[in-house]
């Protein structure tokens, strides 16, 4: 190549790179303007973060929200399974109580014909059994009128079955058939020759019924032939003080002399 053409493209070269650098120099912005600045870098990603993070919250939130939701509605629908469970158990309950209680009428009306036949026999129980009272010797009167007015008052009474009320009739005539068949001693207060005093009543299951002062001073008996009291002569005295004391277990028992039925003759 030409000398004069070398030169010339040197030239040129070199005019083209100066021209470039004008370019740079002398263009709409320098280069320093046109870099991005790093303070303002770091802000709109710091911005950028705490936008993302500020979402990340309120995605978190909502996962809890669904997470509470779905578990109460797994333990309402817990519940409502319990509860159905419940409510048929209670139902078959309800429908064997029912049978229960259709079974009992059913008794009822049956047993209906026969309690009308034992409630009078009952009442008529009672009025022997009374009837009995008032002839028998009159030991522990006030105790014994007040079982026979017990069992009158219980026959008015809806709160008891018939099948108590019978219970109770049969329980007061066991209590006056041992009577007859045991001792006892208490005391009482009697009228003699005009006046109450306090004495010791013996009673011999039903064959003697006597009493002694508390001085021991007189003695007398029941006379069942004439319904009323009648003296002693003191041959009785140490006998009825002994069967005072066997009846009240201060004594081993021993067979004692006491008046009986035909004493009558005794005054």
């Amino acid at each position: 190549m030409p000398h004069h053409v070398k030169r010339q493209t040197a030239s040129a070269a070199i005019s083209a790179v100066i021209a470039l650098l004008l370019s740079l120099s002398t263009g709409p912005g320098s280069a320093q303007e046109q870099t991005p600045n790093v303070d303002e870098v770091i802000d709109e990603q710091s911005e950028a973060t705490d936008s993302a993070q500020q979402s990340q919250a309120v995605v978190n939130a909502l996962d809890d929200d669904i997470i509470t939701d779905i578990a109460a509605t797994r333990e309402a629908r817990q519940a409502l399974n319990r509860l159905l469970i419940y409510n048929n158990n209670l139902e078959t309950l309800i429908a064997d109580q029912q049978a229960e209680v259709d079974s009992l009428q059913r008794q009822i009306d049956e047993f209906g014909g026969v309690e009308q036949d034992v409630v009078p026999l009952m009442f008529d129980m009672i009025d022997t059994l009374d009837n009995i009272i008032e002839l028998d010797m009159p030991f522990l009167q006030k105790e014994r009128g007040d079982r026979i007015a017990r069992l009158r008052a219980n026959m008015d009474r809806s709160d008891l079955t018939v099948s108590e009320k019978y219970r109770q009739i049969m329980e007061a005539y066991q209590v006056e058939a041992a009577y007859g068949r045991n001792i006892e001693a208490y005391v009482g207060t009697l009228e003699i020759a005009g006046a109450e005093r306090r004495v010791d009543l013996l009673r011999i299951g039903r064959i003697l019924l006597a009493y002694q002062t508390l001085d021991q001073a007189e003695t007398g008996f029941w006379d069942k032939t004439r319904a009323q009291w009648v003296a002693l002569d003191s041959n009785y005295r140490a006998e009825i003080a002994d069967g005072l004391r066997i009846a009240r277990k201060q004594m081993a028992p021993r067979l004692l002399e006491v008046p009986v039925p035909a004493a009558g003759a005794l005054e």
